[in-house]
């Protein structure tokens, strides 16, 4: 729990304090006074100025944000001899590029962070695939367990590769947003047997891209052995007699391909409520050796949603075989303003359809969903925890831009509007937008913790 928020309050602090600093640099080489750059609202609770003239720097109570107020005749009177470093002053030019710049920081900030990630080097799954769901689009692709995916086909006919298990998952979120089919390249295990498989993304709805979205595929995680890892003494694959290094041949005479249907193998033994013994076959020192298995029951779940499902209290498969991805300055950077930009876009494309209802508005998150992401991202090291930040300051700057009155966004489509018909909006507008814009933002806010409520509870 300590590392979970100590985690999402340097996520907060490193990408409040990057995107005020670009409104804040910028506006001083504008030459706008700068009278306070703040992290937070609410209470100050530390703060430093240089002199009666400089610039105030705080951190405040709520650390959920932060501001940079500047000298503008709009908010206080301002003395004579200041009128040319006040804010409302400055060319039109110079304002739009103040406020651009604290959401083009943070998308300069994911590009380094994303070069960053791939300087360290990320271990990640490799894209060999687990047994598909039964009758599931995947299924009907013709993929099997085992299956090593080499390889994407983008619409101009070019293919280009798959490094790991994160890259499929990417183009797959991609092909199925956009509903067209993705072709792709497999090969088993050795590398051997290549063929081109399509999976039939088209079929699906735009409101089906969500978290559910690869089990709805049929994708399962990455291949992972039928082999026992730690047995439980004491429980049942113990009292069975099975061995950590057990290999799983078959389930009541069913072939077990890997550890992914072996588990639901397991799950689904249950009959009335008690366990269902299971005759398993398993492979031990080059022989193969026959075990009545009977699972205990447990309550998975709550509420309405709870089920009864088995368990061996053993760890069924060995972890899958990971690959390193890491890339050199160059292609690192190049590959940070590469993903930075899908990442944009995809972003983008995904709030306009959620906006028209082709998208679910599952898919936003707050600030719970975001603090267990940075507390599960540092536990698995620090690239992982920079692409986190990466894909969260993408987002973040990607949302200022939004055209809402309140953000950044729409400050610019005020000045859009001030450079086409020469004129400022007028104050009447100016409040009426305000109050729009509040309630849109609290709307969405709303949604998004809810949303992170619904997935703590295993609602959604």
């Amino acid at each position: 729990m300590m590392t979970t928020i100590l985690a999402f309050l340097v996520t907060l602090g490193v990408l409040i304090v990057v995107h005020e600093y670009g409104h804040y640099r910028v506006a001083v080489a504008c030459g706008v006074k700068v009278l306070r750059f703040s992290v937070g609202f609410g209470r100050v609770v530390w703060c430093r100025q240089s002199g009666p003239d400089g610039t105030e720097f705080v951190l405040s109570a709520i650390p959920l944000g932060g501001y940079v107020r500047m000298l503008d005749e709009r908010e206080a009177p301002v003395a004579p001899h200041e009128l040319e470093r006040a804010f409302n002053r400055r060319p039109l030019w110079q304002r739009t590029a103040i406020v651009a710049a604290g959401p083009l920081a943070n998308l300069a900030l994911a590009i380094v962070l994303y070069a960053a990630a791939h300087w360290v080097g990320l271990d990640e799954p490799k894209a060999v695939l687990g047994s598909p769901i039964a009758q599931s689009p995947a299924d009907r692709a013709g993929l099997r367990a085992g299956d090593w995916v080499r390889a994407w086909q983008d619409p101009q006919g070019q293919w280009h590769d798959i490094r790991a298990m994160t890259d499929l998952r990417w183009q797959i979120t991609q092909a199925a947003l956009e509903r067209q089919p993705l072709d792709i390249l497999v090969t088993d295990l050795q590398g051997q047997g290549r063929r081109q498989v399509r999976l039939p993304l088209d079929e699906l709805q735009s409101a089906d891209v969500d978290a559910s979205l690869m089990r709805r595929i049929g994708l399962g995680g990455a291949y992972s052995e039928p082999v026992l890892g730690e047995v439980k003494a004491g429980g049942p694959a113990h009292q069975a007699g099975l061995k950590a290094g057990d290999r799983v041949l078959r389930v009541d005479g069913q072939g077990v391909p890997d550890a992914q249907v072996l588990r639901e193998r397991i799950r689904a033994a249950v009959r009335d409520g008690r366990g269902r013994t299971q005759t398993w076959v398993v492979e031990r020192q080059g022989r193969q050796l026959e075990f009545e298995v009977t699972p205990r029951v447990v309550q998975e779940g709550s509420g309405d949603a709870a089920r009864s499902i088995g368990r061996i209290d053993a760890v069924p498969g060995l972890a899958p075989a990971m690959v390193t991805v890491r890339l050199g300055l160059v292609d690192g950077l190049a590959q940070g303003a590469s993903r930075t930009w899908e990442m944009s876009a995809l972003t983008v494309r995904m709030l306009g359809r959620m906006l028209i209802g082709e998208a679910s508005v599952r898919n936003l998150s707050g600030p719970l969903t975001i603090a267990d992401y940075a507390g599960q991202s540092v536990n698995q090291g620090l690239a992982y925890y920079l692409g986190f930040l990466a894909m969260v300051s993408v987002s973040l700057g990607v949302l200022n831009l939004l055209p809402l009155p309140i953000l950044d966004g729409g400050h610019l489509m005020y000045y859009l509007f001030e450079g086409l018909t020469g004129r400022p909006v007028s104050e009447l507008w100016l409040a009426r937008l305000q109050r729009g814009g509040i309630a849109v933002l609290l709307a969405m806010m709303s949604v998004a913790l809810f949303n992170d409520v619904a997935r703590l509870l295993g609602l959604h």
